[in-house]
């Protein structure tokens, strides 16, 4: 199927031709209360009656999309179960989605199918004496990996922290970390990572491995480390909104340091608060993720805890090769269920080895996102997506392409890389129409093409229909 056409629905969407069901039932927070509580169910089934990926497989598969409970105090709040992330830059409608590629979290899209967790959330609280000028948030939480990967039964760590300064009149100015963690499981070879409170506090604190772990664990940091430092800064008026993000993944330590500048997404979101207007939404949409802190990557200290004394007036930066949301140890990568959790242009596919890994993260992309309402009542949505695609330094898709010879700095232009590219575009939306005097029953199309040298050529769409009881 198209890129459009599956990326960011959960992991849910057949992968090829077929029929998709979806059973949704939601007890919202009430906002009027003090303690609020809330509740979902989403049931999927996806019937596939020629699944090249498992001939032999059934051709009606059923799956849980999201199974959760939570309640909220005033700004603290705590959720259990599958849920999904909010998503952000929505457009006319949020059953449309997100404009983002990301959906405004390159760490965290709902790009893969959902895991069973729990998260402690400390939502936007005003600090004393400031005037409520500024506020802090965040979010603490776990979760278990359900798929076939490489280690089997891994555990993912969440962490975000929000600082924000609010004019209380049109601008506000945002600073964050969003962190992720990947550890524990038993690998094909029978190596296993201790599940204990001791390895969780040292996950959970990036500090190294115990005399049990691996040796990359005892010389590193336990598991597989990653996020995001984001940037984000909005103008609010009577009329519309603008809001600009920057969003740096790292990897390691030298992305947490800015050596990977300019990696990054990003976005401009231009909204208008009359949503009943032709185009309401446009967002403009700029990735890139190229540098990675420079092609190379030398240890810092040697076998026996020694620094190596590399020579500091070299013009390289021996810490790059971030590779981002990969890992030698965890060769699953951030990835569930064969998608990336992080943003859908981090391609994934089918290794040699039988599990699904992350093959593309060095790309450049231009997107660009509108939505609106035909005829002043009809919500769409429309996504155009072109990308040059490079594979990662080791791995790179035109072979040699990224043989560096020198080691160039990322405003020096390198003539190695030979990117393969690739167009996505998809127009979906929904009709609404009245049944009994309630505007209840939706006819829902989307049509979805890609064009290029990654992904298949291939044009799909698809017809459906929605009855919602309120």
């Amino acid at each position: 199927m198209p890129f459009w056409m599956v990326s960011n629905l959960g992991g849910i969407m057949p992968e090829v031709n077929g029929a998709h069901a979806l059973l949704q039932a939601y007890k919202p927070f009430d906002e009027s209360k003090t303690f609020q509580w809330h509740a979902g169910l989403s049931l999927a089934a996806n019937w596939q009656p020629n699944d090249p990926l498992n001939p032999a497989s059934s051709p009606l598969h059923g799956m849980i999309d999201e199974l959760y409970a939570g309640a909220r105090w005033n700004v603290l709040r705590a959720d259990i179960g599958m849920m999904r992330r909010e998503r952000e830059f929505l457009g006319a409608d949020n059953l449309l989605g997100s404009l983002s590629v990301n959906e405004g979290h390159i760490v965290e899209s709902n790009n893969a199918r959902t895991m069973p967790g729990y998260k402690l959330t400390l939502e936007p609280w005003a600090i004393p004496f400031t005037g409520k000028h500024l506020l802090i948030s965040g979010v603490w939480g776990d979760a278990m990996t359900l798929d076939p990967r490489y280690m089997q039964g891994a555990f993912t760590h969440t962490i975000r922290g929000y600082l924000t300064f609010d004019s209380l009149r049109h601008f506000y100015i945002r600073i964050g970390l969003d962190h992720y963690a990947l550890w524990g499981g038993t690998s094909p070879d029978g190596r296993s990572m201790k599940l204990s409170w001791d390895n969780y506090f040292r996950m959970a604190t990036g500090r190294s491995a115990g005399a049990d772990g691996t040796v990359s664990d005892q010389m590193n940091v336990i598991g597989e480390h990653g996020g995001a430092e984001e940037l984000r800064m909005g103008w609010r008026y009577d009329k519309f909104d603008v809001t600009f993000q920057y969003e740096k993944p790292y990897s390691d330590k030298s992305g947490m340091r800015f050596n990977n500048l300019p990696d990054g997404a990003y976005t401009l979101h231009f909204s208008l608060k009359d949503k009943d207007q032709w185009v309401s939404d446009v967002l403009a949409e700029f990735h890139y993720t190229m540098w990675q802190s420079g092609n190379r990557h030398d240890k810092e200290i040697d076998e026996n805890g020694n620094q190596i004394d590399w020579n500091k007036d070299m013009d390289f930066n021996i810490f790059g090769g971030d590779n981002y949301f990969t890992n030698g140890e965890y060769k699953s990568g951030w990835t569930h269920f064969g998608r990336s959790i992080c943003g859908p242009l981090f391609y994934t596919k089918l290794s040699n080895n039988g599990i699904y890994q992350i093959y593309n993260n060095r790309y450049i992309a231009y997107h660009l996102g509108v939505s609106g309402k035909l005829f002043r009542f009809a919500p769409y949505r429309l996504m155009l997506t072109y990308s040059a695609n490079c594979g990662t330094y080791t791995k790179p898709l035109v072979d040699g392409a990224s043989n560096w010879g020198t080691p160039w700095k990322w405003w020096k232009k390198n003539t190695w890389d030979q990117p393969l590219h690739q167009f996505s575009a998809g127009l979906d939306g929904y009709v609404p129409f009245k049944l009994s005097g309630r505007q209840n029953l939706d006819i829902v199309y989307g049509l979805y093409v890609d064009a290029g040298e990654v992904l298949d050529k291939v044009f799909g769409f698809n017809i459906g229909v929605r009855y919602n009881i309120r």
